[in-house]
């Protein structure tokens, strides 16, 4: 599944504290987490006395050169890639998001959606902030701005206490490294910690692993971490609550050689594989994924049911970002650029493919359409979870129900949409049991609509992008 049509995650956090070049850290970090998000790139740094920030739009490395990691000097540093969920990709929704209230400067990255963000900002700007940005983000500075004569903590316990929705947020001052995970623990955020003893908090494990930190631990559901001069503290001061972590994650989001949830996520998306080997037995010459997105769970079929592994198409490594396209004609070509058929291998054969997911369906078309072109004489497809019927309001930038192709149209319907021999979907059941992990501890909401805050269904991520205000001029 291609990142224009597919589903795109909210973003990726990562800090370092006690390290003397945290800000280059930092930027490996942020590589390793860059499938979270490509629209735009962020570092702020500190010395003890000074926070710098420096960001811009696009991928880590068209962010940053040499020159900017030399200006950064530090010993804290946190940083963040970005794709919108709430407000637009634009230079003014770049995050680290940075204020100066009051003596104090913050940084704050955050990663996930609040769902009670028009209401928290309708009331704020009646009690007359000023928002630079059109980010939910931003919501958690003003109120933090509240209370901070009652102590930093405090102001934080208190704004986190207002807000409902998900949130894995990094965030620094001058001297203090601080991560936060809502209460439910939608997104991931782990804790790590280097040779030399500096102290790392990142979205995924894949990213410790990059600059040869160890793993120590997830930052648990509802606890907050502060880590300064004095050591780490942890406190945990909400209500517990029961888990809703997302199951999307080990779908599609998370990098395979990450662990989240206490689970490695290769693993996972292997056993979903044999999973539906279980449900679909199948009679075809070969199995294929489209790269990257079906590799791991076309394997795990693979190995469960014998039927041979091929790589039907090459994927070009070498394509740019592909949301920046003209039309829906060049949109196309941008599918057919990325991945090309193996026409001697496909040609007269039974093709099966093995997707994680289908969203719109719109690209899965074109690919199959390459397929049959390509010769081949069946055309079946399974995927390696439930059909979405239903939008994400916690951080993935699911369409609204209406451009979901499985909340209008059956399964049979799908098929005949994208002109398939037969098509399959991992059931619940044997989605979960692939995971290893209790089903009561995860969101499902987009594959059965039970969702476990409820949520304000007309909201939409470009809310505050209408200037209503010039009528009162």
């Amino acid at each position: 599944m291609n990142n224009h049509s597919g589903p795109r995650e909210a973003c990726g956090v990562f800090g370092v504290y006690g390290h003397p070049d945290a800000a280059r850290l930092t930027y490996f970090g942020l590589y390793a987490l860059q499938h979270r998000g490509q629209e735009s790139a962020g570092i702020s740094v500190s010395d003890g006395c000074e926070v710098q920030t420096y960001k811009g739009m696009g991928l880590v490395s068209e962010v940053f050169g040499h020159q900017h990691l030399e200006s950064l000097k530090g010993h804290l540093a946190m940083g963040h890639v970005r794709y919108s969920t709430t407000g637009s990709s634009l230079f003014i929704n770049c995050q680290p998001f940075v204020v100066h209230h009051a003596g104090l400067t913050l940084a704050i990255g955050h990663n996930g959606n609040l769902i009670n963000t028009r209401e928290l900002r309708t009331q704020l700007e009646k009690d007359g902030s000023i928002f630079q940005s059109t980010m939910d983000t931003e919501i958690i500075v003003h109120l933090m701005a509240k209370y901070l004569q009652e102590g930093f903590l405090n102001a934080l316990v208190k704004a986190l206490s207002k807000v409902k929705g998900a949130y894995s947020l990094v965030m620094m001052t001058k001297n203090s490294l601080i991560a936060a995970r809502d209460p439910n623990g939608f997104r991931p955020l782990c804790l790590g910690q280097l040779n030399g003893g500096a102290y790392v908090v990142a979205s995924e494990t894949c990213a410790l692993d990059l600059i040869e930190a160890k793993y120590i631990r997830d930052v648990e559901p509802g606890e907050i971490i502060v880590i300064n001069e004095n050591g780490l503290a942890s406190y945990t001061p909400f209500a517990k609550v029961r888990s809703n972590i997302c199951i999307f994650e080990f779908i599609y989001f998370a990098r395979p050689d990450s662990n989240i949830f206490g689970q490695n996520v290769y693993r996972v998306r292997k056993r979903q594989g044999r999973a539906l080997a279980e449900e679909y037995p199948m009679d075809v010459d070969f199995l294929m994924p489209f790269p990257d997105s079906g590799n791991y769970a076309a394997l795990g079929f693979s190995q469960a049911s014998k039927i041979p592994f091929e790589i039907g198409v090459i994927r070009n490594h070498y394509v740019g970002r592909t949301f920046i396209q003209p039309s829906q004609a060049m949109r196309e070509y941008g599918v057919r650029i990325k991945l090309n058929p193996v026409k001697e291998l496909i040609d007269g054969k039974r093709v099966l493919i093995i997707e994680d997911s289908i969203i719109r369906g719109t690209t899965t078309r074109t690919r199959v359409k390459g397929i049959r072109e390509a010769g081949a004489t069946e055309v079946h497809m399974l995927v390696s979870c439930p059909p979405h019927r239903f939008p994400c309001y916690y951080g993935i930038d699911f369409s609204t129900k209406g451009e979901l192709i499985a909340s209008k149209k059956s399964v049979e319907e799908i098929r005949d949409f994208l002109e398939l021999d037969s098509l399959g979907y991992l059931s619940l059941d044997g989605l979960l049991r692939s995971t290893k992990m209790n089903r009561e501890w995860f969101c499902l909401a987009c594959f059965d609509g039970n969702y476990p805050l409820a949520v304000d269904k007309q909201f939409s991520k470009y809310e505050f992008e209408h200037n209503k205000g010039d009528s009162l001029i």
